[in-house]
């Protein structure tokens, strides 16, 4: 039976995350008091107005399929905002409103990348956009990154890595799993790199919005030739509605209509009327508020990191995590996420998740759980390194 498996499904690596989260749920079954700092999921529920308007239109039963490429006034409402917040033009033809980014994603590869091409991604980076290029039997090669460049590709990495089979580079900024942003003039510089390569430009936007102390620099300022993912679900708080957004080259635009219609027909109706709402300047004000809390919470995780003894050389300017040192306590971070589960009930994501530089020495924190439970999450941090401490 396994012979009939497709070979592609060999290169899909699995989220080991997933298997500390399945031993999480066994542990609450069990009446134990978990503490998820390893899901990228904000535990704010969705803005109130955009529930309303989801409602609204439920109510209607007129629940229909919308165009391919998404709601017309969506769709506008998108580069109103890019013109808003950003002060760029992008026309609404080049925006298509997706199921989640990873619909974004499905259709810019889908549209770009041929089987053997390669795609230069960092590491660490988000494992499921190594997964997407396996997917359209692409290949990825993966650059170590460290603190000197805040954890991103460079104009100069991306001239020493790129090959005749280098179709085009993926940055993601803010980074999942560092929550670090590019420089502008280095994303600046990295686009012009590829651009005048022939290549093709992905920038993974899905943390703007999340980003503190500082704004984040949209590629398409720089440049219209660039493939932008985004999604509602992060900033916007509707992880579980799966809408986001692509924008393509002028190009590019026929061919991710053909595609779009394919594979989705279309991106659910209730999602993209509910997010109608989404740009409201009272849902703005909301999470604007959320934004701040969060602020917050980078700077007392962050802080207690420190304190305990993690090291973390970058102080995430966006996102919601923390991705640190651990090689004090350990030489292996997954076996120490799972230890830290099974003695202390705190769910963390191991490194290996992100790549293989120096993972062994990483864990992410994520501070999508309130103030008082992350507290809670420190003290029984505390609480186990110093019993490891006591056994050696």
């Amino acid at each position: 039976m396994v012979d009939r498996l497709a070979t592609r499904t060999q290169s899909i690596s699995p989220f080991y995350v997933m298997e500390l989260l399945h031993r999480a749920r066994q542990l609450e079954a069990q009446g134990r008091d978990v503490i998820h700092m390893e899901i990228g999921e904000p535990d704010f529920p969705t803005p109130a107005t955009i529930v309303e308007t989801g409602i609204q239109y439920l109510q209607t039963g007129e629940v229909k399929y919308t165009p391919a490429a998404g709601l017309a006034e969506l769709r506008e409402k998108i580069a109103n905002y890019y013109r808003q917040h950003y002060g760029v033009s992008v026309a609404k033809e080049r925006i298509f409103v997706t199921p989640g980014a990873s619909g974004a994603f499905l259709l810019a590869l889908g549209v770009s990348l041929n089987p053997g091409e390669e795609i230069l991604m960092a590491d660490p980076c988000y494992p499921c956009n190594r997964n997407f290029v396996a997917l359209f039997d692409g290949d990825t090669l993966t650059i170590p990154v460290d603190a000197s460049t805040h954890y991103h590709l460079t104009e100069d990495l991306i001239r020493q890595h790129w090959t005749a089979k280098t179709k085009g580079v993926l940055i993601a900024s803010p980074s999942n799993p560092t929550g670090t942003l590019i420089d502008p003039i280095r994303l600046k510089q990295a686009i012009e790199m590829v651009n005048s390569s022939g290549g093709c430009f992905y920038s993974d936007e899905i943390y703007h919005g999340l980003v503190y102390s500082t704004k984040a620099t949209t590629a398409l300022q720089f440049s219209d030739d660039v493939f932008v993912i985004n999604s509602f679900s992060k900033y916007f708080g509707m992880t579980g509605w799966r809408i986001g957004w692509l924008i393509v080259p002028d190009a590019f635009i026929e061919a991710t209509e053909k595609l779009a219609q394919n594979i989705f027909i279309a991106t659910s109706s209730l999602s993209q009327y509910a997010a109608l709402s989404a740009f409201d300047q009272h849902t703005l004000r909301d999470l604007e508020r959320r934004r701040t809390e969060f602020a917050q919470r980078r700077d007392f995780l962050y802080e207690n990191l420190l304190r305990i003894g993690f090291d973390v050389p970058i102080k995430p300017q966006g996102a919601f995590y923390i991705y640190a040192d651990c090689s004090r306590f350990t030489d292996d971070s997954f076996q120490f996420a799972q230890e830290f589960l099974e003695a202390e009930a705190v769910a963390v994501t191991p490194g290996k998740d992100f790549g293989m530089h120096h993972s062994e020495r990483y864990i992410r924190f994520a501070y999508t759980t309130s103030m008082d439970r992350m507290t809670s999450a420190m003290q029984r941090l505390e609480k186990f390194l110093n019993q490891r401490s006591l056994c050696r």
